[in-house]
């Protein structure tokens, strides 16, 4: 997202990891190694002369992990877990939507009866209440039609347990937030609520970038999985800012509406969204055909009004032509899931 900064790796949060994740694995007996290789070929049609027509392979988020969990008593556990990204096309350890990525996950964390804890770089509540609901198509375009980050590096994240159908998160991530006057990144704070009931999910969020344009992000999602084959999600966000123009203008929105039908080993997918200043109208098809336990194939059709995700061959979000007018993308691609435990 534009907001969002290029995060480098620290060397304090990269030791402590390694440490504890070395300590555990001479201790504890529940390691796990994964990953994840997902490679598409597509062909990408901006709307506009500015960018040229391409065929070619992206990556769609490729990434190997590490998970060490020790119990310390009967219901507390700590655990580590550490992620690099991969970029297939590109043969490079790096982000596929930012080249400048050099690990995905990097966090400490602390789970029992009073909720779950972490520091590092973690997924952060505002996008596991508010857009994950509506992100769920397999793709390198999953994930845009949102003013959310995703992961944000030196982050304190707290998840309450549920009671009653009700839970709550927060987050301080240390200067992940927008410019100050002073040039430098103010602190990010974000809470969240979510309450489910039976098949219902209802959540609220509130993002705090602060810095000198006081920008703020609320959201809403809604889920309902109506049968055990149809699950349908909406989204709404709002931007309250001192900006008048462009990305993250005051009371711009962005507004999706998700559904998914699932019958034996196909998933069809469809999102309709309006995101002002990101993308604007967007379209979204999508097929994933689960032919094994560990193997996917899947198809999408993506479609933007403005620019937004649409970027040149083999490049990342840093080579999108904020000018231009969109375009769409047809692809096919494949997702393989192993375990080394």
């Amino acid at each position: 997202m534009p907001f969002q900064k290029t995060y480098q790796s620290h060397f304090y949060t990269i030791t402590i990891l390694i440490f504890t994740i070395l300590t555990q694995i001479a201790q504890a007996k529940d390691v796990e190694f994964y990953g994840s290789l997902r490679l598409q070929a597509e062909a990408v049609r901006p709307d506009d002369n500015a960018m040229e027509d391409y065929n070619g392979l992206r990556d769609a988020y490729s990434r190997l992990g590490i998970k060490v969990q020790h119990k310390i008593n009967e219901t507390g556990t700590i655990y580590a877990k550490f992620e690099i990204p991969l970029d297939l096309p590109n043969k490079k350890i790096q982000g596929a939507w930012n080249h400048d990525e050099e690990f995905r996950i990097a966090e400490l964390g602390l789970k029992g009866t009073y909720g779950d804890i972490r520091i590092g770089k973690a997924w952060i509540p505002y996008y596991n209440a508010i857009a994950a609901p509506v992100d769920m198509f397999s793709s390198y375009y999953s994930g845009f039609a949102s003013y959310s980050s995703l992961r944000l590096n030196d982050s304190l994240i707290y998840s309450s347990p549920e009671i009653n159908g009700f839970s709550a998160a927060f987050a301080i991530s240390k200067k992940n937030g927008a410019l100050k006057t002073n040039g430098k990144h103010a602190n990010r704070n974000q809470i969240t609520m979510t309450y489910k009931q039976n098949n219902l999910q209802l959540s609220l969020g509130y993002d705090n970038l602060g810095g000198q344009q006081q920008i703020k992000l609320w959201g809403a999602s809604a889920t309902w999985q109506a049968t055990p084959k149809l699950y349908i999600a909406f989204k709404y966000e709002t931007h309250k800012s001192n900006i008048s123009q462009g990305y993250g203008a005051d009371n711009d929105k962005a507004i999706n509406l998700y559904t998914g039908y699932s019958k034996g080993k196909n998933t069809f997918k469809a999102m309709l969204a309006k995101v002002d200043n990101y993308g604007d109208n967007v379209f979204h098809l999508g097929w994933d055909y689960q032919y094994r336990k560990d193997l996917r194939f899947f198809t999408e059709y993506y479609y933007e009004e403005s620019s937004a995700v649409i970027t040149e061959k083999l490049e990342d979000g840093s080579q999108t032509c904020w000018s231009c007018n969109g375009g769409y993308v047809f692809l096919i691609g494949v997702r393989y899931d192993f375990n080394l435990n």
